[in-house]
């Protein structure tokens, strides 16, 4: 009986430590607020006596401690957590450190082209903030000069990062944009919060986001009609589309629509106008996300393909769009999918929000 109670003890122990949970934990009379990963599959988090071990895809391995001296399991590089300098590379992350008000922090970003955000704006003006240049062309002394404790990189963009190794700054990937769940990306901000010491802003934060979201979400699952939706547009001979994996195919699911490739396994493709086409001639309607100088219209629309008024939901004037020259897009959409899910809510089943609801990203062309 012994035995079993023993077995028992350390079956449960051992599901205590399991990598998507971890609890509270002192280091160096502090604690690290407990963090439980939901969504996000792109990093885990297990906690020891005196040492967070978090894991970044396969390859990146970190131990967050708050005493320098700490031991830490072979393999993991250390970071003395809360950071308190680091570099941006990519808006996405930029939007984890806005929705958690922790701007002081940002030494660096790689450009201030289409930024909106003002603070970030008056902060590179007045040199808080600096400019490192863009992927592969960084400037290892402005580097140096921002003094980060730790960077963060996006490992799909074009890289440069080797000069950045050779100075000796931890590079941390920040894997969001891989994330195939729209509540996977903004769960990252519960990521740089631990890096931060905002795991419990960040933790109160996102679970009004979860909230948001599958309330609205649970709405229209009994919705009797779902609209078709097609997505993208051409560019330079080829349409890219979102793959039916995509975080933006699994909005459209949730908003009680259906996307036009549903049944596709990849997060997205470049297809040939005819593949597309066969696709999109009858989806109710057209999402396109770009970036127009002026006014985006279906004069234009059409100026740039054609072909594009064969579309049903060009004739019927049903195309869903947003100007991420005139909405901060990529500066908010990844910490606030519960408004991005309202925003096509509203287009596809109006009669579930508001009646006065303003969208904030997407809305009918007219």
């Amino acid at each position: 009986m012994k035995k079993i109670f023993g077995l028992l003890l350390t079956l449960v122990l051992l599901n205590a430590c399991s990598s998507h949970s971890s609890k509270s934990v002192n280091t160096d009379d502090e604690t690290m607020e407990q963090i439980t990963v939901k969504y996000a599959t792109g990093f885990t988090v297990r906690d020891s006596a005196d040492v967070r071990l978090v894991d970044v895809g396969k390859h990146d391995h970190f131990a967050l401690v708050h005493d320098a001296s700490a031991t830490v399991p072979e393999g993991y590089v250390k970071v003395k957590v809360p950071i308190e300098r680091t570099i941006c590379m990519t808006s996405l992350q930029l939007s984890n450190f806005t929705i958690l008000d922790a701007h002081d922090i940002v030494k660096g970003i790689t450009s201030t082209k289409n930024l909106f955000n003002q603070d970030i704006k008056t902060r590179v003006k007045d040199g808080r903030i600096v400019k490192i240049g863009m992927e592969g062309e960084f400037d290892p002394e402005v580097v140096m000069a921002a003094n980060p404790d730790v960077i963060f990189i996006s490992p799909s963009k074009r890289g440069g990062y080797d000069a950045i190794k050779e100075i000796g700054i931890t590079l941390v990937p920040h894997l969001g944009y891989k994330e195939l769940d729209p509540l996977g990306q903004a769960e990252w901000i519960k990521f740089i919060g631990m890096f931060i010491g905002k795991e419990k802003e960040a933790a109160d934060i996102f679970a009004g986001i979860e909230k948001r979201y599958n309330e609205l979400k649970a709405k229209t699952e009994k919705v009797e009609h779902r609209p078709m939706v097609t997505s993208g547009e051409m560019h330079y001979g080829n349409w890219h589309a979102v793959g039916g994996k995509n975080y933006l195919a699994q909005i459209f699911r949730d908003a009680g629509a259906d996307y036009v490739i549903n049944d596709d396994e990849t997060s997205g493709e470049d297809l040939e106008f005819e593949k597309m086409y066969a696709m999109s001639a009858n989806a109710d309607y057209w999402r396109i996300l770009n970036s127009y100088q002026g006014d985006f219209s279906y004069e234009a629309l059409k100026a740039s393909e054609p072909r594009n008024e064969m579309l049903k939901a060009f004739k019927e004037k049903k195309v869903i769009y947003c100007n991420m020259k005139q909405t901060p897009y990529y500066e908010i959409a990844p910490v606030k999918p519960d408004v991005l899910l309202k925003d096509f809510v509203a287009i596809f089943h109006p009669e579930l929000v508001e009646q006065d609801y303003q969208p904030t990203f997407y809305h009918l062309l007219r």
